[in-house]
């Protein structure tokens, strides 16, 4: 239910700001694509079905949403593959090691998903991206998404593993689990005896 309303929130934030904020800056090439990077950063803390979902739903509001031109579903399509794959690379142990992996997958997501969605344009007769240039839209979707994504991604990341309440990542995103995982084993430990286990913030 947490993770329901929390993915809800964060879509619905990033879509505003998206169409309210980035659409209006009239940067050339893509728009940057800040609900991209919120399915991204849920993907890879909840995994490739809790991707699949997130990114279901944020595309279809996206598609839903004014002042969108393209067919419904269009967009649902894309963001929900693209949180497949993305969820795939959450590290089992729940924590990231280095930020080199989610800027790969930023970057490989942004082009990926420009890709698809130009892919499924032409299927359904939208050629939109000719006139822009496709080669354009894929340098500046993923400079543009890698710009973003520092100061997006490791946010959301951190948050959601906060409330899913995961000792372990919480603890790799510096919230302080390691004081809280030793009073639950006061008995082993003391009440001084809580340890990190040496998790990484991204």
């Amino acid at each position: 239910m947490r993770r329901a309303v929390l993915s809800t929130g964060l879509v619905v934030v990033a879509l505003v700001l998206q169409v309210c904020v980035l659409a209006r800056l009239h940067l050339p090439g893509a728009v940057p694509d800040l609900l991209l990077l919120t399915v991204l950063g849920l993907a890879l803390t909840y995994g490739h079905v809790g991707g699949a979902l997130v990114g279901f739903g944020a595309g279809l509001l996206a598609d839903l949403a004014p002042p969108a031109d393209h067919a419904a579903g269009r967009y649902a399509l894309v963001l929900c593959v693209i949180g497949y794959l993305a969820g795939l690379a959450k590290p089992d142990s729940g924590q990231l090691r280095s930020a080199a992996g989610p800027m790969f997958v930023v970057v490989a997501a942004a082009i990926g998903s420009t890709l698809l969605y130009a892919l499924v344009g032409a299927l359904v007769g939208d050629t939109a991206a000719q006139h822009v240039g496709l080669g354009k839209l894929l340098f500046t979707a993923a400079l543009y998404d890698l710009l973003l994504a520092p100061f997006t991604v490791p946010w959301i990341m951190a948050l959601a593993r906060r409330l899913d309440n995961d000792p372990l990542t919480e603890d790799a995103s510096g919230f302080g689990a390691a004081s809280r995982i030793g009073g639950q084993r006061g008995g082993l430990f003391g009440r001084a005896g809580g340890v990190a286990k040496g998790g990484r913030r991204l």
